[in-house]
């Protein structure tokens, strides 16, 4: 290796890299992706806003998104019930598009106009989650809590940034393309003002397969290979969705516990490292994402075959994060995760990486068993976990009449 690591993270300023919570596309569950990438097709047409869950879950990934965890700060329940319907009606009108009202030329437009006259869907999902910090004594939620919901666990190998943290809301806002979700960004601030303000804000992106097949992260590696099928209502019961009989809230059945990790990649160092070292580390091929010793991305390792590592090695990310067992089998999770690139830091370093985005039935079960066992591992030290949270994803808006967070304001 040319370069030392210790002294390439100090002179960037970084400290020692934490843990990389369960890279998307490394910790794979079966042979082939079940949330596509939304073509050129997908990017004009609608995407149903009602329905039993939320949009933006299950929707197949568009290439732009925003991330906006907010601080509540309307004064008592009245007004919170008004913000989840404020959300509710703009979600509903920017995700089915269509020509804002006018309002004359001596008044400020019903619309910023960065779409045109004629705001088009293009596939906008708007998904919203609450966090353990809405369940305080402000507006007497706390007997509503979802028993699983907690602030985000720190782990050994974090780095937490305090400004990239918690938040009351969590609002996830993807599309086609990134004018439609600034677009939906500034409406929903416009509309919500003294209410909710911005905590801290992340926009990500998804570049197109290349060659074909699945997105690369900023390592070069291909992201999101493999999911759980969750379209197969048995396994997202079993998986994704608060269900009746778990002790939850009433409220929360239809929900999804929504974990975001905000994971900085040193890819100035990682682009000094050899080709070897660095599938070895995540345990797949870099130029078509097949794990090693195979020949295609969808091909599923068996471990059994392989006790020692000597094709997939032992501490590879993909086999710690998912070592294939009976034991390990209820710890999957659905990941929809975003490339993220801010610029350089106070330094000069390239400052980019991973929103590592995952929905699951219990993040205690699922995302914190995959990272402890990710504790330590050889990736470690080229990735930093920062900033994120724990939210819980609202159940969905069933008519026209429902709205979100209904269920738990009536409760």
């Amino acid at each position: 290796m040319t370069i030392d690591r210790r002294r390439f993270l100090i002179r960037s300023g970084l400290g020692a890299a934490g843990a990389f919570a369960a890279l998307s596309g490394a910790g794979d569950a079966d042979a082939a992706p079940t949330l596509p990438i939304s073509g050129d097709d997908a990017t004009l047409a609608a995407v149903p806003f009602e329905g039993p869950h939320q949009a933006g879950i299950l929707t197949p990934i568009p290439p732009a998104a925003a991330f906006l965890a907010l601080d509540v700060i309307a004064e008592d329940r009245a007004t919170l019930t008004d913000l989840f319907q404020t959300i509710t009606a703009r979600a509903r009108f920017l995700t089915g598009g269509g020509v804002p009202p006018a309002l004359g030329t001596e008044s400020p437009p019903s619309d910023s106009g960065t779409l045109g006259p004629d705001v088009p869907p293009d596939a906008l999902t708007v998904t919203l989650g609450v966090s353990t910090t809405l369940f305080d004594d402000r507006f007497a939620l706390s007997t509503q809590r979802p028993i699983r919901l907690t602030a985000m666990k720190p782990f050994p190998n974090d780095g937490l940034d305090p400004d990239y943290l918690g938040g009351d809301l969590m609002l996830q806002l993807c599309a086609g393309s990134t004018d439609t979700v600034l677009h939906a960004l500034r409406d929903i601030a416009k509309h919500t003002r003294g209410a909710m303000q911005i905590r801290w804000r992340m926009d990500g992106f998804i570049s197109p397969p290349r060659p074909s097949g699945v997105p690369r992260n900023h390592l070069g590696f291909m992201d999101g290979i493999a999911n759980p099928d969750v379209h197969d209502p048995r396994i997202a019961d079993q998986l994704l969705w608060v269900v009746k009989g778990r002790g939850e809230p009433a409220w929360a059945v239809g929900g999804s516990y929504h974990v975001i990790r905000l994971i900085r990649m040193f890819t100035e160092f990682w682009d000094r490292v050899s080709l070897h070292e660095q599938q070895t580390l995540i345990g797949r091929y870099r130029a078509n994402g097949a794990p090693l010793g195979m020949t295609s991305y969808t091909d599923v390792p068996d471990y059994k075959t392989d006790p020692y590592g000597y094709d997939v090695p032992l501490t590879a990310h993909m086999r710690l994060a998912n070592p294939r067992t009976n034991l390990t089998e209820p710890s999957r999770i659905l990941r929809r995760g975003y490339n993220y690139d801010l610029g350089t830091d106070v330094n000069g370093t390239l400052n980019m990486g991973l929103i590592f985005n995952c929905f699951q039935q219990d993040p205690i079960r699922q995302f914190e068993a995959t990272q402890t066992r990710l504790i330590d591992e050889p990736l470690a030290d080229y990735v930093r976990p920062f900033g994120g949270g724990y939210f819980f994803a609202l159940p969905g808006v069933r008519n026209s009449h429902d709205w979100l967070g209904r269920g738990l304001m009536d409760a």
